[in-house]
């Protein structure tokens, strides 16, 4: 892939970001979540791609935009490439002002991302010192031992991120038991396990069950940096275990390992919607917005972050409408 293609999907994220954040606050995550994938999808048409979206906003019969299987870009001639898209990482972030909601696309070349059902993961996520280190089949104890042996630190410096929900209440304890930190968040394990990767974030390893699709952007993300991410199906009910073979998973039991769930040369590129741990959010100022962003790939492991300042008496509409 063009190495130019990373700092155009800057472009796309921005949009989403700067679109959805006029609606930081107000309450209404779906209004939030509509602005952001209604950017995104027209931004999408500047790039000189032939994209083929594979994780987005739903199936067909679902999602008016950015639905999986939905071809984007403006060059159908153009490199043929899998994206992977969450327009807002954490709508209820961003509907009520709270931290770390994010506009996220992963791309790579067609065949390279899993194409994940929308069902829930297990996942694991650390840094690049826990790469070879930690493991999903380990315990959380056993993990945090290992980690700390591989950071040079104690186990009670640790810090892990989990998501606040009722099913991990004895993960939650058991990290608890062995004397590390831990971080309740109530949305957002796509900017969590960024902030693995992170040093000022102070967060050292993500556990739990979250989305599948967001395990992807993770993946793809965490590919860049250098760390580790694993992740293997949970699923709910039959249905969702039928539709993962449907998709063209052989193996559904799986433990997917980072390189298998995101393949290839990755480009990976995030915009803050609100201020998190790894960027700013949107700030508005007269006639128009400063963003921060992050673009990565996975072929050099770059990693730049951009601050850009917006004009918009002189930007696309599809920027802020």
């Amino acid at each position: 892939m063009d190495r130019n293609l990373a700092l155009e999907l800057v472009r796309v994220t921005e949009a989403a970001a700067l679109s959805c954040s006029r609606l930081m606050g107000r309450g209404d995550k779906n209004a939030a979540d509509e602005a952001a994938v209604a950017a995104m999808r027209r931004a999408f048409e500047a790039l000189q791609i032939n994209g083929t979206v594979v994780i987005g906003e739903g199936e067909r019969d679902e999602a008016p935009m950015l639905y999986i299987g939905e071809k984007v870009g403006g060059d159908s001639d153009g490199p043929e490439l899998d994206i992977a898209v969450d327009p807002l990482e954490g709508t209820n972030l961003c509907a009520y002002g709270k931290p770390n909601a994010l506009a996220v696309v992963a791309v790579a070349p067609r065949g390279n991302l899993l194409h994940a059902p929308d069902t829930y993961m297990r996942k694991i996520a650390c840094g690049p010192a826990g790469k070879g280190v930690v493991h999903l089949d380990k315990s959380p104890q056993e993990n945090l031992a290992a980690l700390a042996k591989a950071k040079g630190v104690y186990v009670e410096d640790l810090t892990a991120i989990i998501l606040e929900r009722e099913r991990h209440q004895g993960l939650i304890q058991s990290v608890r038991d062995v004397g590390a930190r831990v971080r309740l968040i109530s949305d957002g394990d796509v900017s969590a396990a960024i902030a693995t990767c992170e040093p000022r974030s102070g967060i050292d390893i993500m556990f739990g069950i979250g989305g599948a699709p967001e395990g992807v952007l993770a993946a793809a993300a965490l590919r860049c940096f250098g760390g580790e991410f694993q992740g293997r199906l949970n699923f709910r009910n039959d249905g969702e275990r039928e539709r993962a073979l449907k998709m063209g998973i052989e193996d559904v039991e799986k433990t997917f390992a980072c390189d298998e769930l995101a393949k290839g040369d990755v480009m990976f590129a995030a915009t803050g919607v609100t201020s998190g741990d790894m960027l700013d959010g949107v700030r508005y100022v007269r006639g128009g917005a400063q963003t921060h962003s992050v673009v990565m790939r996975s072929q050099t492991g770059t990693v730049r972050f951009i601050e850009a300042q917006h004009h918009f008496d002189r930007k696309p509409k599809y920027a802020f409408e």
